[in-house]
């Protein structure tokens, strides 16, 4: 009875033990795996202490270390100074001694004579901290001026240096000579020097990096402001497609969705259409003043009337066919006046943008904002029209589903859905299979058009087949998960990348740099947004849908309040990355103050790359501020 208990105390004890055997082991392995890992980490990023440990990247690391910390602010008129000091080649007889230097910057020379040819070493003393120059014989008759080496002083002004004499034998004594550049004045003692061209100019001076910087320290933080504007202008509403629970209870049946998909394509086509027929009116009006300023009167009034008829807020009866039919007829012609109206509007700032751009002087960049301004406008007019066309063939195509499905039997309706599916999969197959082939330059038609088109009808076809037993289908989450793969491909592209791509397109400077920006704001602020609205309360949501409102008006009136403060926090978070990422994207011909900083950078002159690094520093801490004031302001 008493060796049970035993048995099973001894059993207990030894699981304990196991545990912390095991353990032991997984640890020790776990130690291995890192060493070996970080190991290969050595090897494949090759590090080699035994450069930090030269003496020649030491000499070139202080060097550059001394450079960067003197950034050129100011710039000094200087003049060659000359120190001089006898050598005699060959020595005369009896020998030399040179005599005691009377002043306090000197040179010595040892020995003080020498055969042609040999080496001597040359020892400066009270020349300028850190000063540099040459080192050159000068022959007796003071023409030529043979360089044979150069210096650079210690922060004593002191400097010993070896060097080879050249061999030019002569009776009389010749010169080591130190030739420096002294600066003219000082800052708190500036000094009028006449130049060689005869202009009077104080030293020292703004100098011209500190004015190249400043250009271009100001291109960058609006190249930025331009680029954070758009990708928030772009990125708030595609937010909402990226938000789980925005798009979660979004449903629909694979009838609407099918005559949907087709609706899409052939909305675009209309949009252009439309939007080419406009263009070819508003060319014919903008050739005349007169013509174009009725234009802008009589145009903007029929498409407001005309979309008032179409559109009317309130209908007593149900429209009858007949009504429906003008109804249609005059909403296009609104679209069509509406488009026009954008597109004279766009050629009347171009006009008046002009005329003020030669007028206003110096203020003629408000010119040019608004001449620009007209160029975008009338640029994207083909752009809007085709997502407006879109919109309006999808949300009728959704309708017409709706009313076949209320006015035809149920097996009827369902046995539709099955061609409805097969095309719809087709189209858009056949159209994604002929944007390949225009990218990979495909010409054979049935690997461009027949194979996606009925690869795609038998995924329609297999998609229907496995949703018949549902009512409806989660479209939501499949926008949901589309939204979310493009976002994150764009944002694993780097600005960097992003900017060649772009200068390719639009050419050097920074307009490429603030759309490579934009396009990367876009995506990463649609991530944040999204998932800001995922975390928003549920609470304010279900109180609003519980009134029947819309979604729209759900999203306005129950999500807005809570993404306000965070989107502001997110944006202006942003401007500041976009001012730092512009200093990299400058390196790839993208604008703004990195354009500068590589030219310095690759040209030595780590002096004028300091400034620049010094504007972005204070510019970003500058920002950092303000933005931290406006969020305690409105967050």
């Amino acid at each position: 009875m008493s060796a049970e208990p035993s048995t099973t105390r001894g059993g207990d004890a030894s699981q304990p033990k196991r545990r912390t055997r095991r353990q032991s082991i997984v640890l020790g392995l776990a130690i291995i795996i890192g060493l070996i890992t970080y190991a290969y980490g050595f090897q494949v990023t090759q590090i080699d202490l035994g450069e930090i440990s030269s003496e020649t990247r030491r000499g070139q690391l202080v060097r550059v270390l001394r450079e960067i910390a003197r950034p050129e602010l100011l710039t000094y008129d200087r003049i060659p100074t000359n120190t001089d000091n006898p050598l005699y080649l060959p020595c005369p007889a009896g020998g030399y001694t040179a005599p005691d230097p009377t002043e306090d910057r000197y040179l010595t020379v040892e020995p003080a004579c020498a055969e042609p040819g040999d080496t001597v070493v040359v020892t400066g003393t009270g020349f300028a901290a850190n000063s540099r120059g040459s080192i050159n014989q000068v022959p007796p008759d003071g023409v030529l001026e043979l360089k044979i080496g150069e210096f650079f002083a210690d922060q004593d002004g002191n400097f010993q240096v070896e060097v080879d004499t050249r061999e030019r034998a002569n009776e009389s004594a010749q010169l080591i000579r130190v030739q420096t550049n002294e600066r003219v004045g000082s800052i708190f003692s500036p000094v009028d020097v006449v130049s060689n061209a005869g202009e009077l100019r104080v030293s020292p001076r703004i100098s011209k990096a500190s004015i190249d910087t400043w250009d271009k320290i100001i291109e960058t933080v609006f190249l930025a402001l331009l680029a954070t504007t758009l990708g928030t202008a772009l990125a708030v509403p595609l937010s909402f497609l990226a938000a789980r629970n925005i798009m979660q209870d979004i449903t629909t049946n694979v009838a609407k969705l099918a005559l949907q998909l087709l609706g899409l394509p052939l909305g675009v086509a209309i949009g252009i259409a439309l939007s080419r027929t406009a263009r070819r009116l508003a060319d014919q009006l903008t050739d005349n003043a007169l013509l174009l300023i009725l234009g802008l009167i009589i145009v903007p009034a029929a498409a407001f009337f005309a979309a008032r008829f179409a559109f009317p807020p309130v209908d007593d009866d149900p429209p009858t066919p007949s009504e429906r039919a003008q109804r249609g007829a005059v909403a296009l012609v609104a679209a069509i006046a509406g488009i026009l109206g954008i597109l004279l509007a766009a050629a009347a700032l171009m006009q008046v943008g002009g005329w003020l751009d030669d007028s206003l002087g110096a203020f003629g960049f408000l010119g040019s904002f608004l001449e620009k301004s007209g160029e975008i406008a009338a640029a994207i007019t083909t752009l809007l029209s085709a997502l407006l066309g879109a919109a309006v063939l999808a949300t009728m195509a959704g309708r017409l589903a709706s009313f076949i499905q209320a006015h035809t039997p149920a097996k009827v309706s369902q046995a539709a859905t099955y061609p409805l599916a097969a095309l719809s999969g087709a189209v858009i197959a056949a159209i994604i299979g002929a944007g390949v082939a225009w990218l990979y330059r495909f010409t054979d038609p049935m690997s461009v058009i027949w194979y996606p088109a009925i690869t795609g009808a038998i995924i329609g076809l297999w998609l229907t087949f496995r949703n018949r037993g549902r009512s409806t289908v989660h479209i939501g989450l499949v926008v949901y998960y589309i939204s979310r793969t493009i976002f994150n491909s764009l944002r694993s592209i780097e600005p960097l990348v992003m900017v060649i791509v772009f200068v390719v397109w639009v050419g050097l400077g920074p307009f490429a740099g603030a759309l490579a920006l934009a396009v990367h704001t876009v995506a990463a602020l649609a991530k944040l947004y999204s998932e800001q609205v995922e975390s928003i309360s549920e609470g304010p949501i279900e109180a609003v849908k519980a009134t029947g409102a819309t979604r729209l008006q759900t999203v306005v009136y129950a999500v807005a309040p809570q993404i306000v403060p965070p989107y502001i926090a997110f944006t202006l978070y942003r401007w500041d990355i976009n001012v730092r990422m512009s200093t990299i994207i400058g390196f790839a011909g993208g604008g703004g103050i990195g354009f500068v900083l590589q030219q310095n950078i690759r040209l030595l002159n780590y002096s004028a790359a300091s400034v620049n690094m010094l504007a972005i520093a204070i510019v970003v801490a500058s920002m950092d501020y303000l933005s931290s004031s406006i969020r305690q302001r409105v967050v």
